[in-house]
Parts: structure tokens; C-alpha cells; sequence
């Protein structure tokens, strides 16, 4: 079982924070096997900060950039998406946290080619560096040569494939599947389609698209679909809040800075 700290949940799906769950419906090639980039372009970079709430008030715990650049990987264009997070200083002598993940996803498919891992929390340190195999279906790990299955995701592509879907075709409370390779295991995962709604973050108010994760009891998080996170609703599909109760208040992540999108971001109808 992943146990997802807040600020390791900011990364891990950030748009997200995927929380596995063994589910299944349908094939995942129907939404996550190839589709064109249109969300996002070499030279992005996106701030969220995380915020621990707990009686009305906001306690800043730490923020992550998530960066993207155009190059080459064994000769094949990709992305190079990383997303680095950290703990603010006060919060180091409770749990610091050091956290840096990046993937290298093929332009055309947006399917990773290479995942690396290598945090460090409260002096719990993990590195992995996973390269995939697509067609032969193969995730080679620091740790061993894993099969995996068709269209396979890692923890930061998932959010970039995310912004490129299509939500106007799906219907509310639908289930968008896809699976996940992390710590050497496959998670089959989901997204339930929730709809469009007004949200006010600490960054401004936006039209947003609403979608939901499925999470397992065990973690600091409680179990069900709990966790809300909003996409912006215009063609950038920016990633501008998650919350999630947890056991004592709630974790908010709002996206609070950023450069270079692809298109303005009009979802966006007042500035703080």
C-alpha cells in the first residue's frame, strides 16, 4: 500500500494524486492508449503550494513546481516533465520533505518512455528509475523487469495525459480508466467525471471542471471519493485545486503561480 504524505500527494497526481484502487471498466485503451497533445507546450511551469486547513484557518506546508521541456530520448522526441516539491522549513521538524519525480513522455503519444523516483521523507529515502518497454509491454526498474500492460502510465505522465481529455464526451459520474506503474506493481485506476462548476481558490475564482479519485482507506486520507480536484475549463486544463479530508482537517493544493501555458487562461474571472 502507498502511504501518500501531503506532500508527496501533491506530486503523485498532482492532478491527482491517483491513491491506487483494483478496478475495471472496460478496456483502458479507450481513453488512454495515444491522443494528441493539445493542453500544454515545452516551457511550462506551474507552482501549487499546499495548505494544511483546520478551523477556517490556512497553514502553508510546502508547494512544488512542475516544469516541462522539449528533448531528446534515444533519439525520439519527448517531454520532459519533473515536478520537485518540498516542505516548508517549519514543517521540516515535523516531516521534511524532499521529493523529486520526473518522466520523459513520447510527443506523439504521450505514453512514457522513462519514470524516476527519488525522494526523501522524514529521512525515508526511495529511488527508482523505470524504463518502459510500450510494445513488448516490459518496465525495466532499479529493482528488477516488471510486465506490464498496454498503455501504461507512470505517476507524472498520468496528470499531463489528464489534461488532454476530452471531457465534453463524457456524462457525469462516468469512470475513465487507466493503469499506473509505481513501486514496481500496476494499479488499474480511475476518474469519475463530475461536471463543470464555478470554484473559488487562493489564487482566484475559475470555471472549472470537476472530476473525483477514488482513495483507499489506510492512508492519512479517508476512504471513498472524498478528494476533489478542479481542471481549468478552457483549453489548458490546468490543474488549479485538490482537497481531501484527512483525519484531523483537510489538505488543499492550489495552483498558485505559472508561465508559458499553451493558450490564456480564460478560465480564469478574477485575479486573487
Amino acid at each position: 500500500m502507498i502511504r501518500i504524505k501531503p506532500l508527496i500527494f501533491l506530486l503523485a497526481i498532482t492532478a491527482l494524486s491517483f491513491t491506487p484502487v483494483h478496478y475495471r471498466q472496460g478496456p483502458v485503451g479507450t481513453e488512454f492508449c495515444g491522443i494528441n497533445n493539445t493542453a500544454f507546450k515545452a516551457g511550462e511551469k506551474v507552482i501549487m503550494k499546499v495548505y494544511y486547513s483546520t478551523m477556517g484557518a490556512y497553514i502553508g506546508a510546502g508547494e512544488a513546481s512542475f516544469t516541462t521541456t522539449l528533448e531528446r530520448f534515444n533519439g525520439r522526441p519527448v517531454y520532459h516533465c519533473v515536478g520537485d516539491g518540498k516542505s516548508y522549513s517549519f514543517f521540516d521538524n515535523f516531516f521534511k520533505v524532499r521529493d523529486r519525480y520526473e518522466s520523459y513522455i513520447d510527443t506523439a503519444s504521450l505514453l512514457p518512455y522513462k519514470f524516476v523516483r527519488n525522494v526523501d521523507e522524514g529521512g525515508h529515502k526511495i529511488y527508482n528509475n523505470v524504463s518502459f518497454n510500450q510494445k513488448a509491454n516490459t518496465a525495466v526498474s532499479t529493482n528488477g523487469v516488471f510486465k506490464i500492460t498496454d498503455c501504461m502510465q507512470d505517476v507524472v505522465s498520468a496528470v499531463y495525459y489528464a489534461r488532454n481529455i476530452n471531457f465534453a464526451k463524457y456524462k457525469k459520474d462516468d469512470k475513465i480508466p487507466f493503469d499506473m506503474f509505481l513501486d514496481d506493481e500496476i494499479y488499474h485506476l480511475y476518474i469519475r467525471y463530475i461536471g463543470k462548476e464555478t470554484i473559488k481558490t487562493r489564487y482566484g475564482k475559475f470555471k472549472a471542471i470537476k472530476i473525483k479519485p477514488l482513495l483507499l482507506k489506510g492512508t492519512i486520507f479517508e476512504g471513498g471519493e472524498k478528494m476533489n480536484a478542479w481542471f481549468s475549463d478552457d483549453p489548458n486544463h490546468l490543474l488549479l485545486r485538490v482537497e481531501s479530508p484527512i483525519s484531523v482537517g483537510k489538505v488543499v493544493i492550489d495552483m498558485m503561480g505559472y508561465t508559458n501555458l499553451r493558450y490564456p487562461l480564460t478560465s480564469l474571472n478574477n485575479v486573487r
